[in-house]
């Protein structure tokens, strides 16, 4: 075989290689992203989405250019007053949608470097690492609702 054909056999068996390798792993779906919009001079909110992982994976850090930093949290009752934490890595169980939403887990935006208004659209980063520790990157593009939106506001809400 010619070194040329050779050449070609090798880089389409490679490029077969990387398009079926390339999702294997990461396969993750985003649906129903969403934030909370704000009143001039609010300087959190919060956003809000349903993904699913095919393989067992976390969402370890959330990236957006509307915010100083944005976090991962979990909220939970100690006695009666709703408390809020940050945590490092939110579990993605294979095959089954992790649902970020108010009351539960969701991420923070802190130190907003504007407001949010309703209609907008809020790109995220979501960085979700695999058992292996590779990590993918995940675009997002949520929308900004009304602030009165999908829940309730909780008057016992505490970090």
């Amino acid at each position: 075989m010619p070194a040329t054909r050779r050449a070609f056999a090798r880089l389409s068996l490679l490029l077969s290689a990387m398009a079926l390798a390339a999702p294997a792993w990461a396969q993750v779906s985003v649906d129903d992203a969403w934030t909370r919009a704000t009143v001039p001079q609010q300087k959190s909110s919060g956003a809000y989405l349903r993904i699913t992982a095919a393989r067992a994976a976390a969402l370890v850090e959330v990236r957006t250019p509307v915010a100083g930093s944005a976090e991962i949290h979990e909220m939970s009752m100690v006695g009666d007053v709703m408390r809020m934490r940050a945590i490092d890595r939110l579990p993605l169980p294979a095959g089954k949608a992790v649902a970020l939403q108010p009351g539960g887990y969701h991420v923070m935006l802190l130190d907003l470097k504007r407001q949010l208004k309703a209609g907008e659209v809020v790109p995220l980063t979501l960085v979700i690492e695999d058992q292996d520790k590779k990590r993918q990157v995940v675009e997002v593009q949520a929308s900004v609702r009304p602030a009165s939106g999908n829940a309730p506001a909780k008057p016992d809400h505490a970090h």
